[in-house]
């Protein structure tokens, strides 16, 4: 169940060694394809893209993720359709989904999601424009990230744009070897992003932001370059000086890194360096690992995910800290299933409660 392992498994398959089977299959699809492997691999081997290949091959034999492939075909495809039933079923959805431990016990369903009445966001004095890549789970599970992301840059100045044409980025059906379904809504979102006339494109979800940048070129062969993940926004543009000296909502904390956006996006000084201008001391934890939901992964293999996270709270344990800052609304969905003592926020949700408070 190593890199090493499965990139032989998979060549077995590829070299008529191996056929398909439940067991191939359950290897090949447990990886949480955290890209941790590709970024240690000293030969430089794209581990993460040939287990993408792996699982495109075996999707027909793999009968154990049919109706979840049919679920997220359809959620992916049909976002409005599903936002609405789910909303018409939540009462009874939302105690099941967490009686299975999908969703944490305290999750409200928001009545509405980002884009209901939002396109545009125009200020007095423009020092720039931008555009909002929001994902699915920023528009549609957790609204008031997205209206705090549009709120700093409100503030710092920015024309901010959400654009009609944004599609989910592919990645869950591509997870689950879905790649032409993917493929598809990858071309959707370059064809959508590359016409804006904008100096950056923000997003608050690291996978969506890996995606876009840096998997679309391979999937499709090319991307939106001019993406990044908010941290990086901020400190390429200087805007994180602007932050220092602001009264910081609390004094002590941990940041919990997305695998996505350190190992992926090689991402790890910035966020640190914003939360200390604000004042915030973080708290370094015993170890830092995976929160055990990884998309997809975390449907397929319930017990596991659970004792990832099981072993990831543990190093959150330290009482002097008052919160978890992390920068992924995957990890917060998921570190909020069992951390009941600290508030589990996004970075941006900091941000901004620090500069209205220092208005």
């Amino acid at each position: 169940m190593g890199a090493r392992g499965r990139l032989a498994l998979l060549w077995g398959l590829s070299a008529d060694q191996l056929v398909s089977s439940p067991l191939l299959n359950d290897r090949i699809f447990s990886c949480t394809l955290c890209g941790a492997c590709s970024r240690l691999c000293a030969s430089g081997v794209d581990i993460k893209e040939i287990i993408y290949h792996g699982r495109s091959l075996l999707k027909k034999s793999d009968r154990k993720r049919t109706y979840l492939r049919i679920l997220t075909n359809f959620f992916t495809k049909r976002p409005e359709l599903g936002f609405k039933l789910f909303k018409m079923t939540r009462h009874l959805c939302r105690p099941y989904l967490a009686k299975r431990g999908i969703l944490p016990l305290q999750t409200k369903l928001p009545d509405r999601h980002l884009k209901d009445n939002l396109q545009v966001v125009t200020v007095p004095k423009k020092k720039g424009r931008v555009a909002v890549f929001t994902g699915c789970m920023v528009n549609y599970l957790y609204p008031h990230m997205g209206e705090a992301l549009i709120d700093v840059l409100h503030l710092l100045g920015y024309e901010v744009i959400l654009p009609a044409g944004e599609v989910c980025c592919g990645i869950p059906l591509r997870a689950l070897g879905l790649e032409e379904d993917a493929a598809s809504l990858a071309k959707k979102n370059v064809d959508t992003f590359s016409r804006l006339n904008v100096e950056a494109v923000v997003s608050l979800c690291p996978t969506c932001t890996l995606a876009l940048k840096s998997e679309y070129p391979k999937m499709i062969g090319k991307g939106v370059e001019n993406i990044l993940d908010i941290s990086s926004f901020l400190i390429n543009r200087k805007e994180s000086t602007a932050l220092s000296g602001l009264s910081a909502p609390v004094k002590n904390a941990f940041f919990h890194d997305p695998c996505h956006l350190k190992y992926g996006l090689g991402i790890e000084k910035e966020p640190r360096e914003i939360l200390g201008n604000i004042g915030i001391d973080l708290i370094k934890p015993r170890e830092e690992s995976c929160c055990g939901f990884a998309g997809t992964f975390c449907f397929s293999y319930r017990k596991l995910s659970q004792k990832i996270l099981g072993n990831c709270i543990k190093n959150y344990s330290d009482e002097k800290a008052e919160m978890i800052i992390t920068s992924c609304p995957g990890c917060i969905l998921q570190l909020s299933k069992e951390i009941r003592n600290k508030p589990v926020v996004h970075l941006i949700e900091i941000i901004e409660e620090a500069m209205l408070q220092g208005e």
